[in-house]
């Protein structure tokens, strides 16, 4: 039987009786939700009765509104009015239906609800609609029938995730060159092969909810069963999610089940005039620092409608996982604003939403029945333990969790002190600070630091130096040092990954300056929501040095599974600031010292000879080419290893 989670930890012994309330609590539900069914994926098939279907030769469309009093579908059909032909039925338990001849409705067609209650009624988008488009010149928001002629052949099925992930996080909108919104089609032509080339396995794509203002970078949804039409049709992206499956790539959503816009026009808040029809009802149903609705986990409903929706995504676009967004903000009450979480008491009590856990553990386990090899990451800042432990150990069943504290500590440390100042100790401890009954994906640093009023992490170690040191003739300082350690950053943060590694799309190749979406504040502009792939293909350029360093590591981490191993670490020198560690057969070693360079450099570590894979600091990857490549160095008989580490450098050495 699987040790719980508090067996393995003695910290977590008081809590023991939590633990077990919190399991014992999953079950109950689980079985609840089960009936007489036997597997979880049998159930949460909202998607396939509500919304509106085409079955055997007629229109079908149904809507649950238990408030409502009168219901019309209006559209392009019947010129937007209110008719009798098109009025739903009550048919019990809130639900409300309606069937129409074949002919009634057409694919493209546009149509809303009309929803009526005590006192009030308005225009409603439905709540499962599945394609919502956006009048260009209006901006208002309308379902639309989509019933295509042609339906999407697959020819892959989804597989999950086959290793370690190495996760390439991208925005389909933002992902072109051009200043506009790119489409599934030109990620699919254009992006994906180059994903496929730098050897990520996995991509995490954000914003393909939809939701009302670009800007938000997907995080404010409206219509949940709804793919972004701004970037395509459904059929689109059906086509790149089966071009990433042949390349062994698989596919993750960005689900975001934190919140929901509190646009009533386009959401689902007051619905049908009521305030809680899906989330809570006062002050829990409202987010106070996004400005949004918080759904209540502990309505039926609202169960069977979130897990429905990830069964949905997983089914209809053969999806391999799903990164769960601002679970941090689901898990406790008070969002986790202003908290430090400095306490495993923090953790249980009556802070925890309860009914959130309950739901994330039955999400984990309704989409690994569906796809055993599916995979999901929790995205948490407040460490809650257990989260990414097995649900019968007492945990919540996720597979990974992001490791949010390296990215802010790589912000600090690259901000408050010179990186002669940087202390080996503290690099290391940070990086390799987990739970060893969770895995954690590790990143240098995401969207987030590349957001407009932040600063990536080139742009941190250049500013404006960028602009004119980056051609690969000239001599800056400043470049050269942001080079060096751009590359030193992330070789230590992906070869101590616990787990799984996360870059955000360009930031490999240090893509300069921010990510601004169009507003009113920038005149609308896309000058800073585009990737400029250009930069990384010019040879002239120090870009593509840096990416090709980022594809070389890759493709050297995974070519040996040593995200499966344990990192240790064999010298640790604060002195001379140098860290070297050891994962399975491979050394590291990096000198992160500004100035010195160390000929014969000791250190202890196991017999035999090691050969060098590769360095950063050769010339294919910006470097000075001051090492030999492939060299081989065999240890003394007191198992020491001695190696020439040049300034700023990292060395690769595996064991033949």
């Amino acid at each position: 039987m699987m040790k719980r989670i508090y067996e393995n930890d003695p910290w977590l012994e008081p809590f023991k009786d939590a633990i077990d309330a919190r399991h014992d609590r999953i079950e109950a539900c689980r079985r609840t939700l089960l009936g007489r069914k036997k597997r979880l994926s049998s159930c949460f098939n909202n998607h396939l009765w509500y919304g509106l279907h085409f079955e055997e030769g007629h229109w079908v469309f149904r809507e649950w509104a238990p408030n409502a009093t009168r219901i019309y579908l209006i559209g392009e059909f019947n010129n937007w009015k209110r008719t009798e032909g098109y009025r739903l039925q009550p048919c019990g338990n809130g639900d409300w239906e309606i069937t129409l001849p074949d002919f009634f409705l057409h694919h493209g067609q546009l149509y809303k609800l009309w929803i009526e209650w005590s006192g009030g009624g308005a225009e409603r988008l439905p709540s499962y609609a599945r394609r919502v488009v956006q009048d260009p010149e209006s901006k208002v928001f309308c379902a639309q029938v989509w019933q295509p002629a042609e339906p999407y052949r697959w020819r892959h099925k989804a597989t999950g995730l086959k290793g370690a992930p190495f996760i390439y996080e991208c925005h389909i909108g933002m992902s072109g060159e051009k200043e506009a919104v790119a489409t599934f089609e030109d990620f699919r032509r254009d992006v994906l092969p180059r994903v496929a080339r730098l050897g990520y396995n996995v991509i995490q794509i954000m914003a393909l909810q939809e939701h009302p203002y670009y800007g938000s970078f997907g995080y404010q949804v409206s219509n949940f069963f709804a793919l972004s039409s701004r970037f395509g049709t459904p059929e689109e992206f059906k086509a790149l999610v089966d071009d990433a499956h042949s390349r062994g790539i698989a596919v993750v959503m960005d689900i975001v089940h934190s919140h929901m816009v509190k646009n009533e026009a386009e959401g689902l808040s007051r619905f049908d005039g009521r305030e809680d029809l899906y989330f809570y009802d006062g002050w829990q149903g409202h987010h106070p620092a996004w400005d949004s609705r918080c759904f209540d986990y502990g309505k039926p409903q609202t169960l069977h409608f979130l897990l429905s929706n990830c069964k949905f995504w997983m089914q209809e676009y053969r999806l391999d996982g799903f990164r769960f967004d601002g679970v941090t903000s689901m898990l406790y009450w008070n969002h986790g604003l202003e908290t430090d979480f400095g306490s495993y008491s923090q953790y249980f009590g009556n802070g925890v939403d309860e009914n959130a856990i309950t739901y994330l553990a039955l999400a984990n386990l309704l989409v690994h029945d569906i796809l055993p090899g599916a995979v999901t990451i929790a995205e948490d800042m407040s460490g809650m333990a257990g989260l990414a432990a097995p649900i019968e150990a007492g945990g919540v069943g996720f597979d990974y969790r992001m490791a949010m504290g390296i990215a802010d500590h790589w912000i600090k440390w690259i901000k408050e002190l010179p990186d002669e100042q940087w202390s080996m100790g503290s690099i290391w401890w940070e990086l390799t600070n987990k739970r060893a009954d969770e895995r954690t994906v590790s990143y240098a640093e995401c969207h987030d630091q590349a957001l407009v009023g932040d600063k990536t992490i080139i742009f941190r170690l250049m500013d404006k130096e960028m602009y004119y040191g980056m051609q690969t003739g000239s001599r800056n300082l400043t470049v050269e040092r942001g080079v060096a350690l751009h590359k030193l950053i992330r070789l230590v943060t992906a070869a101590t990954a616990g787990g799984g590694y996360l870059t955000f799309m360009g930031n490999e190749f240090g893509h300069p300056e921010w990510i601004d979406f169009p507003r009113e504040g920038n005149g609308w502009s896309y000058k800073y929501a585009r990737r400029q792939w250009s930069l990384a293909d010019n040879p002239d350029l120090r870009y593509a040095g840096l990416e090709a360093f980022d594809a070389a590591l890759v493709h050297f981490l995974r070519g040996r599974n040593l995200l499966e191993s344990v990192p240790e670490c064999l010298q640790c020198d604060d002195q001379s600031k140098v860290l070297v560690f050891k994962r399975a057969d491979v050394i590291f070693a990096l000198n992160f010292n500004p100035v010195n360079s160390y000929e014969g450099y000791e250190f202890a570590a196991p017999s035999g000879l090691w050969r060098m894979a590769f360095n950063s600091d050769e010339k294919r990857f910006g470097g000075f080419d001051r090492l030999q490549s492939a060299e081989a160095h065999t240890t003394t008989g007191n198992n020491t290893l001695k190696l020439y580490l040049p300034s700023r450098c990292a060395l690769v050495l595996y064991k033949e």
